[in-house]
């Protein structure tokens, strides 16, 4: 009787421990993922949520990563696998994941349920805004264990984000973020974009606040706008006019506003693009770049 007791009392011990020890956590699409435990091992698809993992001290989780994941450098030590269209299950179920993160409509629901037929919990990520990077944080923090380091780090970007708006001078100037170049079709940041939050937090107004997200737009609509200042994402592969030139050289925007001043700035790709934190250091850059510590003149 005694020993039944005990193995009675062993098994409640066990089944509490289990229970301690899942957790539920809710994804950026609603979607509750119960957990056991905090992953260790993790594939993340996207650059920003690799970037998040790192900033919380778990790069050590990472088992996977997508094709464009390449920060920090730490980060090209890991395999790669293929994304978004070109996912492929065999590579990442190959890598024994516990977890795999990755973006809204990034891959198919097909795929996710694939993976998660095969036990690998998926975590969809989906931060548009800065809140939504916050919000993002906390979620992988969650799936990691690392709940304090994520508090923590939130904490540090929005004391950062305050220093400089507390700096920013509200001019009433306007900007236009070139998120793709004329050559492939114009596209900018609109209103409930972190773009569009950088540019209030550094004094400015959004040339195309009326448009929602992230949108296609034409060069008329631009010239018509006459911004005071031109953000472009561009990268430069060291071959041909830069980023900066190549928007100052267009017909008829040597007339913009912005490119009389001089007020045409390259902004670091991958900080001002993804939604992770180094946004931190993109708003530092632009608001350098307003205050005049960045000046670019425009071509003679």
């Amino acid at each position: 009787m005694k020993r039944l007791v005990s193995l009675l009392l062993a098994l409640a011990l066990t089944l509490a421990s289990a229970a301690a020890l899942a957790d539920t956590v809710t994804d950026m699409t609603g979607r509750e993922i119960a957990l056991d435990a905090p992953a260790t091992r993790v594939v993340a698809l996207t650059a920003s949520d690799v970037e998040i993992l790192y900033a919380l001290g778990a790069g050590d989780t990472l088992v996977g990563r997508g094709e464009y994941c390449d920060y920090p450098a730490e980060c090209l030590e890991v395999p790669v696998v293929k994304s978004g269209a070109e996912t492929n299950l065999e590579e990442i179920l190959a890598l024994e994941p516990q977890v795999v993160i990755m973006a809204t409509m990034a891959q198919t629901v097909e795929q996710v349920q694939a993976l998660e037929q095969a036990g690998v919990k998926v975590i969809v990520s989906d931060a548009q805004n800065i809140e939504g990077v916050y919000e993002a944080i906390r979620l992988i923090a969650a799936v990691v264990g690392k709940q304090t380091e994520g508090e923590a780090l939130v904490g540090s970007m929005q004391a950062a984000f305050a220093d400089i708006a507390a700096r920013a001078k509200d001019s009433g100037e306007t900007v236009y973020f070139e998120v793709s170049p004329l050559q492939w079709g114009l596209w900018t940041a609109g209103s409930g974009t972190f773009m569009d939050e950088l540019a209030g937090m550094i004094g400015l107004k959004n040339a195309f606040a009326d448009v929602t997200g992230w949108a296609a737009i034409s060069e008329e609509q631009v010239l018509e706008r006459d911004p005071d200042y031109i953000v472009t994402i561009s990268m430069y592969f060291g071959e041909g006019p830069t980023p900066v030139e190549e928007i100052v050289g267009r017909p008829g925007w040597d007339a913009l506003k912005a490119v009389k001043k001089g007020h045409v700035f390259n902004a670091d790709s991958n900080e001002v693009s993804r939604p992770g934190p180094r946004l931190v250091d993109a708003a530092e850059a632009l608001a350098e770049f307003v205050e005049g510590d960045e000046v670019v003149e425009p071509a003679a």
